[in-house]
């Protein structure tokens, strides 16, 4: 496979995964994704922001958010984003310091 092809390939990829998580499965909560798999949508939106800027274009933290979400995050939160137990939340101080703090 060439390096071209490859990358539309990768990039397809990429957006079937958005796609899942923005419209198959809007009910998964983020908490719920980076305390099971250490991402979530925000890290890819994240991702996609360093991504640009790697390649000289600068976008900002609510930008990339709004480009991944489709919209903007605050209005993403008030339609999906469910109120995190106690339980969740100290998951997530875990596992935000363990795949994002500590991998930069």
């Amino acid at each position: 496979m060439d390096k071209q092809t490859q990358t539309e390939i990768e990039a397809a990829a990429f957006r079937r995964l958005r796609r899942h998580l923005m419209d198959d499965r809007s009910d998964v909560q983020n908490i719920d994704l980076m305390n099971l798999a250490g991402f979530c949508r925000n890290c890819l939106s994240r991702w996609y922001q360093e991504a640009a800027t790697d390649r000289g274009i600068d976008i900002d933290k609510a930008q990339a958010r709004e480009i991944f979400y489709g919209m903007p995050y605050d209005d993403w939160k008030a339609a999906f984003q469910t109120e995190a137990s106690a339980e969740q939340q100290a998951e997530f101080e875990v596992s935000f310091r363990e795949n994002v703090i500590d991998r930069k």
